[in-house]
């Protein structure tokens, strides 16, 4: 049910197979509605019930058919001006102009924006108050049945193509006549383009509720493990001493803007597209200000012909999801290094890893690899739906048909990635005894030895000459922290770059250490205890918690 606005949509993930082509290809993760509703069809029953016709309808290959289209039975209503059977006459046509098998994911943001529409050409005088009753009681009707059957639903039929088609089918099988008058003014090209935006409004607000739950566990890992001192790398060379909180701070800070860019994008393309038409509009009294101010998708668009043929907002949507999967990516990599032997920062709860079938002893963090494994995913539907779109004229071409594919493929993916990270990180724990029995490698707090004696006046570049000259030296005497140097060799040091010693003191040693050196941190949003401090409030009423 669409509950008095298509925007309370709720996701989970549901596997499931279709019988499309000549093989039984795995379908993408589905999202699902509450009630147990997905938003591929509904609940789903047994293997045949999976697919978008009646088990008879389904050869042992695998192969979908016509369902007996050639033979008489209501095929596709607008064949007829034409002239011919169409595509129903032969079953290799059929199934390869539908898009029922994953489009039907749609039908409730197809029936919210059909129901506007109806309301406005009630509005308009094109059909009867008595005429949009029945309209809106047969397509909430439709709605109750799909939500129950899902995929099982008798008027999922192939001959019919698509999720638009079936619902309009259906209706006027309900409600006759006036089921027929629903198309007013309305032609498939802006009804689709509406159809996925509305869809698109639905998928970010189920996607902020996962961004805001790895936020918050993010969050809730700092506040718990985030004074622990660690190294910073850059090169993958340790760098300076940061605190864990600063490095988790660093991830909400990228994953925040990957959300902001989900939104700004989203914004950009609020723009109304029923109305256009196939292209040019219409000549009827439309009344599209009414439509638009029922659904949150904007204003009318601006230009007919545009309306219909562009799919920005589809690529935008898939490009914000390809920047979120490289981040997702770039932290799984992260933590895939942390969790190794080597460096053994982190501990990955056994839920979210794998043992081996030859080596007992190992714990693989599968789950973390294959979030960067299908990144890969969704960057090949970003470039798929660019390809799409870079060589179609003005206006709607049957190649926009394969949008949906990549955009749901797109979320899909995402949508479990952010929903694994956020479980991974609630329960991972850092590990302070193993961090801090290796910190003092490395010389992390060099810069610091080298600020402490721009505070003396030595200017920055001679410092970083001294601080080089000493680290070199405890190399060279087999030192491994330059606290170990004592002030004479300090002094002699400057004196080698021609700094008087005298500039140095025993005050030098409080600056020294990793431990020293995350206290000293001042300047805004670093990543030390100031900084930890300062950001995890802010951070916290961000995302929510």
């Amino acid at each position: 049910m669409l509950c008095g606005t298509h925007r309370r949509i709720h996701f989970r993930g549901r596997r499931g197979k279709l019988a499309f082509v000549k093989k039984n290809i795995p379908s993408k993760r589905k999202p699902r509605v509450a009630g147990g509703a997905d938003l591929g069809g509904g609940k789903r029953t047994q293997h045949a019930a999976r697919c978008c016709v009646a088990p008879t309808d389904i050869k042992p290959s695998g192969e979908i058919t016509s369902g007996g289209t050639s033979g008489g039975g209501g095929g596709k209503s607008w064949e007829h001006a034409k002239g011919g059977a169409g595509s129903g006459a032969d079953e290799l046509a059929t199934r390869f102009v539908e898009s029922l098998s994953y489009d039907r994911r749609i039908y409730k943001q197809d029936i919210a924006g059909s129901q506007a529409h109806a309301r406005m050409l009630a509005k308009v005088g094109l059909i009867t108050p008595a005429e949009l009753g029945r309209i809106e009681g047969g397509l909430d009707a439709i709605a109750r049945e799909i939500a129950a059957e899902g995929d099982a639903w008798r008027g999922w039929r192939v001959e019919l193509e698509d999720v638009h088609m079936c619902v309009e089918a259906a209706l006027i099988e309900k409600i006759g006549d006036a089921g027929r008058k629903l198309h007013t003014g309305r032609s498939r090209n802006d009804q689709v383009a509406l159809d996925l935006k509305l869809w698109i409004e639905d998928a970010v607000v189920s996607l902020e509720r996962l961004f805001s739950d790895l936020g918050l566990a993010l969050v809730e890992l700092a506040e718990r493990d985030g004074r622990i001192v660690m190294p910073a790398y850059t090169h993958l060379q340790r760098a300076q001493p940061i605190v864990v909180g600063g490095e988790l701070l660093a991830w909400l800070a990228a994953f925040d803007r990957a959300r902001a860019r989900l939104l700004v994008l989203r914004d950009l393309n609020r723009q109304n597209p029923l109305g256009g038409g196939a292209v040019a509009g219409s000549s009827l009294p439309l009344d599209r200000a009414a439509v638009a101010e029922e659904l949150p998708v904007g204003l009318p668009a601006a230009n007919s012909i545009d309306a219909t043929a562009s799919r920005d907002a589809a690529v935008d949507f898939v490009y914000a999801l390809a920047m979120t999967a490289m981040t997702l990516s770039r932290w799984a990599e992260q933590w895939i290094l942390y969790a190794s032997t080597e460096f053994g920062f982190v501990t990955l709860d056994s839920r979210y890893t794998t043992g081996s079938s030859m080596m007992p002893q190992k714990q693989n963090p599968d789950m973390l690899e294959l979030i960067r494994g299908r990144c890969g995913n969704v960057y090949g539907s970003l470039v798929a739906l660019l390809t799409i779109c870079k060589g179609l004229p003005l206006a709607y071409n049957r190649d926009l048909q394969e949008d949906k594919r990549h955009v749901f493929a797109a979320f899909d993916v995402v949508t479990d990635c952010l929903a694994m990270a956020g479980r991974i990180i609630k329960t991972a724990r850092f590990n302070a005894e193993r961090i801090a029995g290796g910190l003092e490698a490395g010389f992390l707090d060099a810069t610091s030895l080298a600020e402490y004696l721009v505070t003396k006046g030595v200017p920055f570049r001679t410092a970083h000459q001294v601080v080089g000259s000493l680290v070199r030296l405890c190399r060279e005497t087999g030192l491994v922290q330059l606290s170990q140097l004592d002030l004479a060799a300090m002094k002699k040091g400057c004196q080698d770059v021609g700094v008087d010693g005298g500039v140095v003191d025993k005050e030098l040693y409080d600056w020294l250490g990793p431990a020293n050196v995350v206290k000293r941190y001042k300047t805004a949003g670093n990543a030390g205890l100031s900084g930890l401090e300062t950001g995890l409030a802010a951070w916290r009423k961000r995302w929510g918690g």
